[in-house]
């Protein structure tokens, strides 16, 4: 039997963490009582350790949407859990109508198509990766775009570079451009109609998808906006100072797509949208994909079912081990607990569809609506951290089984989902960070006292 001891600073948890080390050094066979004498010949406090397991199943989440999330996906990975995975940035371009155009008789002198890379997630980053620019053969439409959604787009390249990461995560890329498309962009803007209007534009060039090499093992985010583009500059026989044009992605619409080929792997038997799946004994999170984690909380109702009087301590939800993260690589940051039933979609409150989450410890778990009835609070979601030292990754949620205990929580199953709200965007969206773990380790450690 495996115990685990918490202690802090404060001097009432100090002496908790003393109570609790002289109950585990008494017996590892019997978590009964440990008594403190708190006056003659009355009271004992118990001070208990449970530990027990959460199973759970992935799903692959339905209209997963990636429109306009400020980052592109672009890459290549593969796995033996997720198999084959490609992300397909795909974005419009904006011209400033009001700029001015060069004359007829200006001279080019360089154009460039450039990437604002902000992350890297990859193996052999020492190794050259070949970064493509391609022209869309359709335009992109005031609509919602999803992570199974693709574009057609011209397999030659007019734009692309050996590019070399290393330890740099985030830097502007410039990619050169190919003769004969930059010849035609720039006959165009001087004289042609194509550059007066943005539909004349958008015409021109519906837009772009940007990828990465099949082989390259690698994905980085691309941020959209002024500085993922084309840079155009020239000059004019009486000044030799070079004049910039930009076209850039800023005020564009925009999305990532995502191809999956799972086939061989566990995840070969998830074929549908919005169903839980077994993987055997192997379980995985995968950012842009969509696949999360869906957690069987029933075991609470057991363990609540067999406590009466009781005080909780310390309830803590953790994932204690993944599977080593190779090189170059970082796993997912922080997940939010979202609930969920059989439909295995995120529930909303009713009177507000604001999505329902663990909250904080430490934080109300409900609160009272406009009429008076108690309905689960929403503003602090739980955030399960990855611990970067220890390989876990950990989160407190006294605050919440003890609201299911007192029954103002009703209990639901969890979603587990890689974004924190806390901060700006969704980063589940944004990256095709992952990781595996075997199926037996998540774990809930509650410590609670009982009066006797």
């Amino acid at each position: 039997m495996s115990y685990s001891v918490y202690t802090t600073t404060s001097p009432v948890k100090w002496t908790f963490g003393f109570i609790l080390s002289l109950f585990l050094f008494s017996s590892c066979s019997d978590p009964s009582v440990v008594g403190l004498q708190l006056a003659p010949e009355n009271n004992q406090i118990g001070v208990f350790f449970e530990e027990f397991d959460l199973s759970a199943e992935v799903v692959l989440l339905d209209s997963f949407n990636t429109t306009n999330q400020t980052i592109l996906v672009v890459g290549n990975e593969e796995d033996d859990y997720f198999g084959k995975t490609k992300g397909t940035g795909y974005t419009r371009l904006f011209i400033d109508v009001f700029e001015e155009r060069p004359r007829t008789d200006a001279i080019l002198d360089s154009i460039f198509f450039t990437l604002d890379v902000v992350s890297v997630n990859g193996s052999d980053l020492g190794q050259a990766k070949k970064i493509s620019v391609h022209k869309l053969s359709e335009p992109i439409l005031d609509t919602l775009y999803y992570n199974f959604n693709k574009l057609t787009f011209e397999q030659e390249p007019f734009a692309s570079a050996d590019v070399i990461f290393g330890e740099t995560k985030d830097s502007t890329l410039l990619l050169p451009v190919e003769e004969n498309f930059t010849d035609d962009l720039f006959d165009k803007l001087k004289r042609g109609e194509e550059f007066e209007t943005l539909f004349n534009f958008r015409d021109y060039l519906p837009g772009v998808a940007i990828q990465i090499d099949d082989n390259a093992n690698t994905t980085a985010g691309i941020s959209v906006g002024f500085q993922t583009g084309i840079q155009l500059f020239y000059h004019y026989n009486e000044d030799t100072v070079s004049i910039e044009y930009s076209i850039n992605s800023a005020s564009s619409r925009s999305f990532s797509g995502v191809e999956s080929d799972r086939s061989g792997t566990p995840t070969a038997v998830v074929t549908e949208y919005g169903k839980a799946y077994s993987t055997g004994n192997k379980l995985g999170m995968k950012a842009s994909l969509g696949m999360v984690l869906k957690v069987d909380t029933s075991p609470f109702d057991a363990f609540l079912d067999t406590l009466e009087g009781i005080t909780f301590n310390q309830v803590n939800f953790e994932i204690t081990e993944i599977d080593e993260v190779p090189e170059g690589q970082n796993p997912i940051s922080s997940m939010v607990m979202y609930f969920t039933d059989e439909s295995n979609q995120i529930l909303t409150r009713n009177s507000d569809n604001q999505p329902l989450t663990v909250q904080r410890d430490g934080q109300p778990q409900i609160e009272l609506d406009q009429d008076g009835n108690e309905q689960p609070t929403v503003i602090a979601p739980a955030i399960v951290e990855y611990q970067e030292i220890d390989g876990i990754y950990i989160q407190q949620i006294t605050s919440y089984l003890n609201s299911i205990y007192r029954g103002k929580l009703m209990r639901k199953d969890w979603l587990l989902y890689g974004n924190s709200p806390a901060r700006a965007g969704d980063d589940f969206k944004r990256s095709m960070r992952q990781y595996v773990l075997d199926k037996d380790k998540i774990k809930v450690r509650v410590i609670y006292s009982k009066r006797n």
